[in-house]
C-alpha cells in the first residue's frame, strides 16, 4: 500500500507515494528524478548513494524513505549554488580525483561532511572520513588531493562551514578508536603504523 510522504531535498519538497519498504535511493531517483546518488553494492558498503540527511552521511540504499520524511536531504544536485560548484566539487575536477564517475558523488558528499565537521583534516583523517566510500578507479590518492584542496579553498573563502564546526570525534563514535584503520590504508586519528 502506498503512502504519500514529503521529502524535503536540496530545499525543495516532494511529495511522493511510497510503499513501507521503498528505499530512500529509489524515491530520489524514481520518484524526484534526481539521480547523482549512484546505485553501486545495495548493501551499504560502497557509498556511491551517499546523501546528506539533517547534515550526516547517509547509504540512501539502507534507509527507508518514510524514515526521512520532513528531514532535509541534500543530494549531489543541491550542493553548487547556481552556476558556482561548491569547493569540493571544483577540488575534485581539478585534482582528477574523478575517473567514471560511479563513487564521486558519494564522495563528494562525504567529503562535505567530514569538512565540516573537520575543516583542516590530515591526510589520514581523510582516509579515515572516507572509509566508507569505494574507489576502483583513482586509487584514493587524488581524493585525499582534493579533500585537501576543498579544506584550504572553504577555509579562505568560508563557504561551506556549517556554524559551530565541532571534531568530529565529538559526533562520529567511528573515529573514537584510534587504532582502527579503515579500507583505504588510512588510520584513525592518532594512531601509529
Amino acid at each position: 500500500m502506498n503512502k504519500l510522504i514529503d521529502l524535503l531535498v536540496n530545499g525543495q519538497t516532494y511529495p511522493v507515494a511510497v510503499e513501507g519498504r521503498t528505499r530512500l535511493l529509489d524515491a530520489l531517483r524514481d520518484k524526484c528524478q534526481l539521480t547523482g546518488a549512484k546505485e553501486g553494492c545495495s548493501t551499504g558498503d560502497c557509498g556511491a548513494c551517499t546523501v546528506l540527511v539533517d547534515g550526516q552521511p547517509v547509504t540512501s540504499c539502507l534507509v527507508v524513505a518514510a524514515s526521512v520524511a520532513g528531514k532535509q536531504i541534500t543530494t549531489i544536485e543541491g550542493v553548487a549554488q547556481g552556476n558556482q560548484l561548491h569547493p569540493v566539487q571544483e577540488a575534485f575536477m581539478e585534482c582528477g580525483a574523478l575517473q567514471c564517475g560511479i563513487c564521486t558523488p558519494g564522495m563528494i558528499m562525504t567529503s562535505i561532511a567530514l569538512l565540516r565537521e573537520k575543516p583542516n583534516p590530515t591526510r589520514d583523517e581523510v582516509r579515515f572520513g572516507l572509509q566508507g566510500n569505494l574507489c576502483r578507479c583513482t586509487g584514493y590518492g587524488k581524493i585525499v588531493d582534493a579533500v585537501q584542496a576543498a579544506a584550504g579553498r572553504m577555509d579562505a573563502s568560508g563557504s561551506g562551514h556549517a556554524s559551530g564546526t565541532q571534531d568530529v570525534t565529538d559526533t562520529n563514535p567511528a573515529l573514537a578508536g584510534p587504532r582502527q584503520a579503515d579500507a583505504t590504508g588510512g588510520l584513525a586519528p592518532g594512531a601509529t603504523r
